[in-house]
């Protein structure tokens, strides 16, 4: 256990070296236990008291970039606001009586030429949507309005009128009625995603005529030497961080948020059943407690107190699952300014390299695409404004880099002085997000896609190789993400995109990415691999976890992974002493957990290669897909056994680096262990 004065001397460091030095230890198993008194010395300020263990405290936070100090009635667990009426998000403009009839003649083409509509359920809705479009054009400010009557007429939700308000997502669903072919391919994909009323279409393939700049070089370039020198890189997701969540609140609540004051189980609304332990519980998220134990936790079991780690990543969600009404645009910036705060001061002096969470966005899950036009295309300004500036404030991104970030729905790529070329992409555009299904058919309505073909080509050009990190998984099991193909991966790959990271399951997952987007599975076909990083929260049935890569420095080959994870089961046990909070112990070794049967050299990467002989022994030895299948939910007592039908689809759910490939081969209903 480390000594009270390490333990100050760690909670004091800050750093401002914008690059870290390469570091080539190797890496042994440890462990690590937090102190159990929360790091009073972190915040200079506190509306409450910092001692005391009733009640988790609450910091005086002040915004770096607009200088304003966050009221603690924003995060007060005792009074949770409403709806945030400050920043409501704009409707869109009333159509003119042209542009009316222009679009009443475009809508009835479009249904006359469906062959769904019909006397069906598909039929009604997409005519339903079409109502729905006209109120919009003609009557925006009545959107949100017939939004609550036509779910309260369905019995649609028990929150009508909270959830579809104007103040919430009405304004949102107006603009995507105003925008979208609801007679077409984006009414029947809507009818589909949203209410099940329409069978799924078909994925719309990437036309990928002219596309891109140069085919493909044949032959490939070598590839590069490797250095013999390793660097350390952290990664770490889905914090979730609860300013919210109050200490003996009900942990098993019946709806809602769990681990607040206004939460409680209907079995006994008065006194909690479970009361939420001072770090957290498997059905909420994490308290400011547990993210400074697991940042505590991160150099010491790594060994990377002196050093650091030549770099961070951070893919994504850093808010709260809470419900629309209670977000606002000053409730991101809070957690957004604490939360890079706190990993600049403890992870060492190498860059943070972050990408947003669907979680990161207000509402959740939005993103407007720049080419719906006028006010409305810079609607979420604000958002990528205030990131880049923290990100250029904690001196992890170079200029071009930050412009890049403001200009492209925070998606960038820096290029770092020892060649790598880290491109990070916002993926509330890949995913159900209502802003997507305005021009669904077209894959690129948001151009995303064609900045990063243009950053990939311009990494071929000159000979760099590329990480790619995003938010929401490309594949896996396919429920996540859009459904369209990879072909963008296989283009640029093993050449060009050395490997791909992602979060937002909160589990420990592999995906693999195969030539001609996946019509041939082998190990000679695999090209490049995602690895999804464990959470922090324990949401839901959960262990708290985060993994640190072991990568050649001049190929940035993952030649090995180690992940460490702290059982949320032994936190209720922490409440009663201060001595020591939560232990993060060391999981697994990714090279000793599944190679043991595979020939390979000690210092050949776990590529794509290596992982698809990893899922031809799982075939030819089941217990290995339950090993898997345990580090999914990170040794969590809560994750079920795989047996039977999950033991293939979990390895073909590794074979599916697109949602498309999974949909179409794999059985479904294995994807999670919450």
């Amino acid at each position: 256990m480390l000594s009270s004065a390490k333990l100050l001397s760690l909670a004091g460091v800050v750093c401002c070296a914008f690059f870290a030095a390469a570091s080539s230890d190797v890496i042994h198993p440890a462990n690590y236990t937090a102190p159990g008194a929360f790091p009073t010395s972190v915040y200079a300020q506190y509306y409450n008291s910092p001692t005391a263990t009733s009640a988790q405290v609450q910091p005086v936070i002040s915004d770096p970039v607009t200088h304003k100090i966050f009221p603690l009635s924003l995060t007060d667990p005792d009074h949770i606001p409403q709806n945030d009426t400050v920043d409501p998000h704009p409707l869109p403009p009333k159509a003119s009586s042209s542009r009316l009839l222009e679009q009443a003649i475009a809508q009835i083409q479009s249904i006359a030429t469906n062959p769904i509509f019909g006397d069906n359920t598909c039929a009604r809705c997409q005519a339903s949507l079409e109502v729905a479009k006209f109120i919009a054009l003609a009557a925006p400010e009545e959107g949100p309005e017939l939004a609550i009557q036509l779910c309260e007429l369905f019995e649609y939700s028990s929150t009508c009128a909270t959830t579809y308000s104007r103040l919430v997502i009405g304004a949102a669903l107006t603009q995507v009625a105003s925008f979208a072919d609801v007679g077409g391919y984006d009414g029947q994909l809507l009818c589909y995603q949203f209410l099940g009323l329409c069978p799924l279409p078909p994925t719309s393939p990437l036309n990928l005529t002219n596309w891109f700049a140069k085919p493909k070089p044949n032959p490939l370039p070598p590839p590069k030497q490797p250095s013999g020198q390793r660097l350390k890189v952290l990664h770490i997701s889905d914090f979730h961080i609860d300013p919210r969540y109050a200490n003996g609140a009900e942990a098993n609540c019946s709806s809602g948020q769990c681990c607040r004051s206004n939460a409680f189980n209907v079995q006994s609304p008065d006194t909690p059943l479970f009361p939420a332990p001072r770090f957290g519980a498997y059905t909420c998220d994490a308290p400011y407690s547990l993210v400074l134990s697991v940042l505590q936790a991160i150099p010491a079991v790594a060994g990377a107190e002196d050093s650091g780690f030549a770099f961070s990543l951070f893919t994504g969600d850093m808010l709260t699952h809470d419900s629309q009404n209670q977000e606002s645009r000053a409730f991101n910036e809070y957690s957004e300014v604490v939360l890079y705060d706190l990993f600049k001061r403890y992870l060492g002096p190498g860059p943070v390299y972050a990408t947003l969470g669907n979680h990161d966005s207000y509402n959740e899950d939005l993103a407007a695409p720049y080419s719906i036009g006028g006010e409305l295309a810079k609607q979420f300004d604000w958002l990528y404004d205030h990131v880049s500036a923290l990100w250029e404030h904690q001196q992890w991104l170079p200029e071009a880099s930050i412009e890049l970030a403001r200009t492209h729905y925070s998606a960038y790529m820096v290029k770092r002085a020892d060649g790598l070329r880290v491109i990070s992409l916002n993926t509330n555009l890949c995913k159900s997000n209502y802003f997507n299904y305005i021009n669904s058919s077209q894959p690129d309505t948001s151009g995303i896609l064609r900045f990063l073909t243009d950053e990939l080509q311009d990494a071929e050009d000159a000979g760099d190789r590329v990480w790619i990190m995003g938010h929401v998984v490309s594949g896996w099991d396919g429920t996540n993400p859009l459904l369209n193909p990879t072909n963008l991966f296989d283009r640029f790959s093993p050449h060009v995109i050395a490997n791909i990271f992602w979060g937002h399951t909160h589990e420990d997952e592999i995906s693999i990415f195969y030539a001609n987007n996946g019509t041939d599975m082998s190990a000679e076909t695999a090209q490049t691999l995602s690895w999804v990083g464990p959470s922090v929260t324990p949401l839901t049935n959960l262990n708290s976890g985060f993994r640190v890569y072991e990568v050649d420095s001049a190929t940035f080959d993952v030649l090995d992974a180690h992940t460490w994870q702290s059982s949320v089961n032994d936190f209720p046990s922490l409440d009663s002493q201060i001595q020591f909070g939560p232990a993060y112990n060391y999981e697994y070794n990714t090279r000793e957990a599944y190679g043991g049967n595979i020939t390979w050299g000690d210092d050949d990467p776990l590529n794509a290669t290596w992982w698809h002989l990893v899922t031809e022994q799982m075939e030819a030895n089941p217990s290995l897909v339950q090993t898997f299948n345990t580090y999914q939910g990170k040794s969590s007592i809560r994750t079920p056994p795989c047996t039977g039908d999950c033991i293939p689809a979990k390895i073909c759910y590794i074979r599916s680096g697109s949602a498309s490939i999974a949909q179409e081969n794999c059985i479904q209903g294995y994807g999670s262990v919450q």
